[in-house]
């Protein structure tokens, strides 16, 4: 039996199996050199209708099948479970590991050679690569890509970033129902992701960065040519991967993870990138706690003006140069002789990508700001850690201790926040509890929770937000994520009180609940866990096993991999 591919072991078998795997599918018009030995490429593809951003991602793979067929490869498209941040509940957070191990047992359990990942909505795509590192097979992805810029009344919308704006316009009083309608009509004009540089695109740059892609991929917008062209590129270059034995372990090392955290920090990308990236790292393998995140975006400035950090939209980032240009001004300091997915070093690939606007892109040497990395906190508060992006925070509140108000979830919240009386002021530090991985379940978006009604109406547009949340990669302000060990684990947060005093120092990297080690001890003595929002199914599994956030929130069961060697048939001999 000729065994060239690993697909050989079902086409290239003459007994009853390899009958079994060939005849079948032969009933969709397969002639017989097909199953010669060729390299057969899987096509993952998270298209739903369910989910907007990867609406167009049918006809990407199209142009990816193409490619792998001038390419002498045969490409088989299959479907994975699709996460859809604008409609799922209670959040998709909850299931990218479940979606994971849709596309790692497809993978594995399929006679697949080689595989593209076609994603783009913010937790398709760690999904779908932590789903490939666990299997470890030739892999490329492809995204899909941003949408146009909104347009409003004659000037550029961002999706995510102005939502939050004209919400709390809207809750001010500053604009009306029907102004904020319009705007709802305007922001998402074409296929494709958030333009701003929120979770998805900050995903996409990700995948580039770390040398997952072909060079400037990340940044085309989904509905310029060049992200069509980019796919069918993608789809010859994996049969190449094939037959070079490139696996997935092969590009994705240290280096390469350092490379992109790295990167987001210099375009200001979203915090959710953390809890990806140690996911992926996790099932690779490789160790990667929240200080390395600290330590290596420490010194990176703001390189790319984009919202929410900055002024810009991503189509505005990718004719100005896209992340080449990027990568191409900050590579002095990135591993420049990693092997990524097209065969080259990143130092080949991002020799000589230019810049055509330096007021979307600067270098290295005079950017936007001197400080833009996700700074990691630590203390009383948040013994495991806790993150701020400070690129999207006010100075002024970097360095507070305050009293604080607290929320024990997100529907006390909702009840109190309007209310006229509600005894806070713009120094008051606002707390939400139970919204960490365990406790809601699942870690929502909530993290960037509106301001008091009250205060809006009286001009204030910021003030600290502290909870065990995440929040959108498009959403701004001085907002603590990610507080570590969560609310309903028993962490500190879970025993904070109203008038309690919180200290943040963002310079000295320090959260710290202000009350005696005595007090503390009381209040945990006479605290009960929340019952589980669960008991049965897939969430129930997610609540028993899932990580805390300062290890990524993957499964405790899923992290490493199975490789991709299957050893018993599923027919006798």
């Amino acid at each position: 039996m000729k065994k060239t591919h690993r697909s050989q072991e079902w086409f290239g078998r003459a007994d009853k199996s390899g009958f079994i795997s060939r005849s079948w599918m032969k009933n969709q018009g397969y002639p017989n050199d097909i199953f010669d030995g060729r390299p057969v490429i899987g096509i993952c593809n998270t298209w739903s209708d369910l989910t907007p951003c990867n609406a167009h991602l049918r006809d990407l793979a199209e142009r990816v099948k193409y490619g792998v067929l001038e390419a002498g490869g045969v490409p088989f498209e299959f479907p994975a479970m699709s996460l859809g941040e604008a409609l799922m509940k209670p959040t998709t957070m909850l299931y990218r590991n479940l979606a994971s191990m849709d596309v790692e047992e497809s993978i594995r359990a399929n006679p697949i050679d080689g595989v593209v990942l076609l994603v783009n909505c913010d937790k398709t795509t760690p999904s779908c690569l932590m789903g490939a590192a666990s299997v470890d097979i030739p892999t490329i992805a492809v995204s899909g890509g941003a949408m146009l810029n909104g347009k409003y009344k004659g000037r550029d919308i961002g999706s995510g970033t102005d939502l939050w704006k004209f919400s709390e316009e809207l809750r001010s009083g500053i604009i009306s129902q029907d102004e904020f309608d319009a705007i709802e009509n305007s922001m998402s004009r074409s296929n494709g992701a958030c333009n701003t540089m929120g979770t998805a695109s900050s995903m996409a740059c990700m995948v580039e960065a770390l040398g997952m892609t072909l060079p400037n991929g990340a940044t085309i917008p989904a509905v310029d040519a060049e992200r069509r062209r980019i796919a069918q590129l993608a789809g010859r270059r994996i049969v190449g991967m094939v037959k070079e034995d490139l696996r997935i372990s092969h590009i994705l090392t240290r280096e390469a993870l350092e490379n992109a955290i790295m990167c987001n920090a210099a375009i200001g990308g979203s915090t959710n990138f953390i809890l990806h990236l140690q996911a992926i790292a996790g099932r690779l393998g490789i160790p990667l706690d929240l200080t390395q995140f600290d330590k290596l975006s420490a010194d990176i400035p703001l390189m790319a003006n984009l919202k929410p950090s900055g002024d810009f939209l991503m189509e505005d980032f990718h004719y100005a140069g896209g992340l080449g240009a990027l990568i191409t001004n900050l590579q002095n300091i990135l591993h420049k002789q990693v092997i990524q997915a097209n065969g080259k070093t990143l130092q080949e690939n991002y020799a000589s990508f230019p810049t055509y606007n330096d007021n979307v892109i600067s270098t290295f040497e005079r950017p936007f700001q001197t400080n833009s990395g996700t700074a990691v906190l630590k203390g009383s508060l948040a013994p495991s850690g806790a993150i701020i992006k400070t690129s999207a925070a006010s100075p002024e509140l970097l360095s507070v201790k305050q009293k604080c108000y607290v929320f024990e979830n997100i529907e006390q919240y909702n009840q109190q926040i309007n209310a006229p009386d509600l005894p806070v002021d713009q120094d008051t530090i606002l707390v939400l509890k139970d919204a960490g991985v365990k406790g809601y379940p699942g870690m929502p978006e909530v993290g960037n929770f509106g301001l008091p009604k009250k205060l809006l109406q009286q001009g204030v547009r910021d003030m600290v937000r502290i909870s065990d949340g995440r929040m959108s990669g498009t959403a701004f302000g001085t907002i603590v994520l990610h507080v570590s060990p969560e609310s309903a684990d028993g962490g500190p947060l879970a025993h904070v009180q109203t008038g309690d005093v919180i200290e943040m120092d963002v310079a000295e990297r320090k959260l710290n609940l202000c009350i005696s080690d005595e007090e503390l001890t009381k209040r945990k003595e006479s605290w009960a866990p929340p019952s589980p929002k669960a008991t049965r199914g897939y969430a129930k599994l997610y609540i028993n096993t899932v990580q805390p956030s300062h290890l990524g929130g993957d499964l405790d069961f899923l992290v490493g991999g199975s490789g991709s060697e299957i050893k018993r048939e599923p027919h006798p001999e």
